[in-house]
């Protein structure tokens, strides 16, 4: 029997998934505690699970399809989609006390479409075929759309949602755009199939190209990149804190995913144009993000448009990867980008862990002054969200800086002048940026607290948060390790 479900293996983590959705939909039926214990408890067991079976795959370091070569698993999809586990799994103890306070489990549904929101990022990590890229990419655009409007009775909730559902439709339309142009050059879906059809140089280039700025404009709109940036500010403001957080730490991972997939794996015969089109949107995510960010005093919406400015810093790396059409620079450029992704999102876990922490019942704690005197009221917390903000700005030792470093190392390397130059301008643009990061160490630190009230927090959230503090200090002074594990998933994924 086990042999005969032996072709099964590459997608078990999925299977498991998916089944364990359903079983927790109809858990959740009977669960009627506030706030879901019983619901949350096998959601984390399942997630603690998949996260091994994807860790157990990715440390093989081996490549298997299945499905006729419509999914693939290798390791740098095994490791995102461990790493997008841990990051949901952080997400749900943060946001459940913050969900249960607003009424948002009553109707049982934020850990269903949460885990269907993950079974998206694991098809599209997966995915060796347009389809299936694009079937995982609406499978969590969609479970998207549902979480930010969860609230049903608040009003900036549900419009959010209705701009993000607009917006995402049009982005959506352009990725399936450019693949069905890809498809009627190339003659197929398959990847590595368009791979060999465009280098052997029989396709005609102007409608490669055409079909390519379709696919870069959608995938700009899902990382967040200027000028494709404008649902990040208002969603970010807009959904609950709790979603926030979901929308923008996981898929994140899920985005750099496909992007390798689909430039990378797919179109690297076309590099020269297609680094062409990320160095500009790099250049304008740096600049409007950061620009943008200084004048904003709801802490969410400065993060949301810090967010694009580090997706600034994310397209930098991909841009470095072909230098002459040599792919010599290839693994330590695309390698810096996944190192820089996984550490923004462990950075955006804590910052918006201690957002949600302090908001209470009608009180939400999103404008930068609710942070006023932090550490009079909690040294604990104030020293976590200030190891957040640094770690943001790139500064050392923390695990932001390395990711900067690592980015810059990459250009610089590169040899090209453009690319010094562009080195140059994000430093510049980081110098920008550590202002209004400043700004909410200086309120924390300087500033008289609003109020007197000390901090509390459950004993998980509590752990959590330290660890993930923790997790930010270490991985900045001991990089090496992560490091290494980028660069050898990214060197298998080349290699196949």
């Amino acid at each position: 029997m086990i042999d005969k479900l032996s072709w099964l293996a590459p997608v078990y983590p999925e299977v498991v998934l998916l089944v364990m959705a359903c079983i927790i939909c109809l858990v959740d039926i009977g669960d009627k505690s506030p706030r879901r214990t019983r619901t949350y408890l096998l959601t984390s067991l399942t997630l603690a699970v998949v996260a091994l079976l994807t860790g157990l795959n990715a440390a093989g370091g081996t490549t298997a399809y299945a499905f006729g070569g419509l999914v693939v698993s290798d390791p740098m999809g095994n490791w995102l989609k461990c790493f997008a586990t841990i990051a949901l799994m952080v997400t749900l103890v943060y946001g459940r006390p913050y969900a249960a306070d607003r009424g948002m489990l009553r109707g049982g549904e934020m850990f269903t479409i949460s885990m269907f929101a993950l079974l998206g990022i694991f098809v599209m990590m997966s995915g060796a075929n347009f389809l299936m890229i694009y079937l995982g990419l609406e499978l969590l655009t969609l479970s998207s759309y549902a979480l930010v409007a969860l609230r049903r009775d608040n009003a900036v909730a549900s419009e959010a949602a209705m701009k993000y559902f607009v917006l995402g439709a049009m982005a959506s339309g352009f990725l399936l755009y450019g693949m069905s142009m890809l498809y009627g050059a190339t003659g197929s879906l398959d990847i590595n199939e368009v791979y060999k059809a465009i280098a052997s140089r029989k396709v005609d280039h102007q409608v490669l190209v055409f079909g390519l700025v379709f696919i870069v404009s959608g995938l700009a709109f899902k990382v967040g990149a200027a000028p494709f940036h404008m649902w990040v500010p208002d969603v970010y403001q807009g959904a609950p804190t709790a979603v926030t957080l979901l929308i923008g730490a996981a898929p994140e991972l899920a985005a750099f995913a496909i992007i390798i997939r689909l430039l990378v794996e797919g179109l690297l015969p076309l590099a020269i144009d297609w680094q062409q089109m990320l160095a500009v949107l790099a250049v304008a995510s740096l600049l409007v993000g950061n620009l943008a960010a200084i004048a904003q005093s709801n802490l969410k919406r400065m993060l949301a448009f810090s967010t694009i400015a580090q997706m600034g810093f994310l397209l930098l790396g991909l841009v470095a990867g072909v230098v002459n059409d040599n792919t010599y620079n290839a693994q330590y450029a695309y390698s810096a980008s996944m190192f820089y992704v996984i550490s923004y999102v462990l950075t955006t876990l804590a910052s918006f862990g201690i957002i949600l922490l302090l908001a209470r019942e009608g009180f939400e704690s999103e404008e930068i002054v609710d942070l006023a005197g932090l550490n009079q009221r909690s040294p604990l917390y104030a020293g976590v969200m200030a190891i957040a903000m640094f770690s943001l700005a790139g500064l050392p030792p923390l695990v932001g800086f390395d990711a900067k470093f690592a980015v810059l190392q990459a250009l610089i390397a590169s040899g090209q002048p453009i690319y010094i130059g562009l080195a140059v301008f994000a430093v510049m643009m980081s110098l920008v940026g550590s202002f209004y990061y400043l700004r909410v160490v200086k309120v924390m630190y300087f500033d008289a607290p609003v109020t007197a009230t000390t901090v509390s927090a459950p004993f998980d959230v509590r752990t959590v948060l330290s660890i993930n503090g923790a997790l930010i200090l270490i991985l900045g002074i001991l990089p090496g390790g992560l490091m290494t594990l980028c660069a050898k998933a990214i060197v298998a994924t080349l290699a196949t």
